[in-house]
């Protein structure tokens, strides 16, 4: 006798918030380029070399050696407070006044801006980005199954005006904002920009989530207050650090300095995400501040960056098209481009991969309708003469365009 097999049923399908949202575009792009001749303007990736090597292996050794007990345990969700005291202690002396018990730390600062959706955004609600924005926050947003509407601006950042008039009409909970050596753009907002996005939030009521990387690697001019420093906004904004761009990223540090009630919020939230930051990786960075000095850390990674920055900008005029328009970054990693209108980037990403370089077309940084004749380029993890050949290679890649009806 033959039993007939049990049909075998499928299982349920992915939450709708997964499929909707998908991968990063800058992700894929790097896993089609990972190959060692291509020369990789696309990542963010800070350069390796670079990496206090000795200095962060001196703290872990000390860590594990005089306190292994402590550093190898369970810890408390807010973070080690010998790391928040000495977070806190930078960022009062960099102006504004910050006790302990005002930060979170977190796994990365891309953690703190997750920590912030939850506690922030029901599915449905409105949040405001600026245009274009960094891409990871708008999957993270995306996630949480926020509408995103993007704020018009220009140069300078978000417009107030055209802010205060979406806060009126969409009645959103947040603006997010990268207002200092923006990813992707590079620009930095000037402090009466700040000022008058502060007074909008104060006049109608918004949480401003200031997200701040990439602020310490500045090259020229002079340090812009950050939002949350202004009296209109010091009790509606949350600042986002991290040690990802200073230190090392891959000690996956970072910080939320925010009003007590979201502080707690988050905290919840982080208590049901990963319990804590590792113990370890704290005590080493807690460790480095006290015994190294950062500062000089960061002014030595900075001049390389300068170095390599100014490389670009000199390669640029051979190597884009007639008609380009880029601005000058006075810090961070990134230049953004705006090619002609006839070109697409994306379009024509593949025929520039084939001479082994590699950009990040600009649509995927768009929350609303895309300009697909722009591209970013990092250009801190070439050395000037890799600059120099990459964007010969691109010269060529970019020869003719490609029309964005092609």
């Amino acid at each position: 006798m033959t039993v007939a097999a049990a049909p075998i049923a499928s299982v349920p399908p992915l939450a709708g918030r997964v499929r909707a949202v998908g991968g990063s575009a800058v992700r894929d792009i790097l896993a089609v380029t990972a190959r060692p001749e291509v020369i990789n303007f696309a990542g963010g990736l800070p350069a390796p070399e670079l990496f206090d090597r000795e200095g962060v292996a001196a703290a872990f050794r000390h860590v594990l050696e005089e306190t292994p007990g402590r550093a190898l345990q369970y810890a408390t969700t807010e973070g080690e407070p010998v790391l928040r005291e000495r977070l806190a202690r930078r960022m009062s002396v960099r102006g504004l006044p910050t006790d302990a018990d005002d930060l979170l730390v977190t796994t990365g600062s891309q953690q703190g801006l997750s920590l912030l959706a939850t506690a922030l955004v029901d599915p449905g609600d409105t949040v405001l980005v600026e245009e274009p924005c960094y891409l990871a926050a708008l999957q993270v947003l995306g996630l949480a199954g926020a509408r995103i509407v993007a704020v018009p601006g220009d140069a300078d950042g978000p417009d107030p005006e055209a802010l205060a008039e979406l806060v009126v009409r969409e009645r959103p909970k947040l603006l997010y904002t990268v207002p200092t050596f923006q990813n992707p753009t590079g620009r930095t907002l000037p402090a009466e920009r700040r000022a008058a996005l502060a007074s909008v939030a104060a006049r109608h009521g918004l949480w401003i989530v200031e997200d701040d990387p990439y602020g310490e690697l500045r090259y020229d001019g002079e340090r812009v207050p950050w939002i949350a420093a202004h009296p209109d906004a010091r009790d509606r904004t949350v600042l986002l650090g991290s040690f990802s761009k200073v230190m090392a990223p891959g000690l996956r540090l970072g910080w939320l300095r925010a009003p007590a009630e979201l502080r707690r919020a988050c905290v919840v939230a982080k208590q049901a995400a990963d319990l804590h930051t590792p113990t370890v990786n704290q005590l080493a960075a807690a460790r480095y501040l006290a015994v190294s000095d950062l500062d000089a850390h960061v002014a030595r990674v900075a001049a390389v960056y300068r170095e390599r920055r100014d490389a670009m900008l000199a390669g640029l005029p051979d190597a884009l098209p007639e008609g380009t328009v880029w601005d000058r970054p006075e810090g961070g990693m990134f230049l953004w481009a705006r090619l002609p209108e006839t070109y697409d980037t994306a379009a024509l990403l593949p025929r520039v991969v084939r001479e082994d370089v590699a950009y990040v077309p600009g649509a995927p940084f768009y929350a609303g309708a895309p300009d697909r004749s722009t591209l970013r380029l990092c250009f801190v993890t070439q050395t000037p003469q890799e600059i120099a050949e990459g964007l010969r290679r691109l010269g060529r890649g970019l020869g003719g365009g490609v029309g964005a009806g092609d």
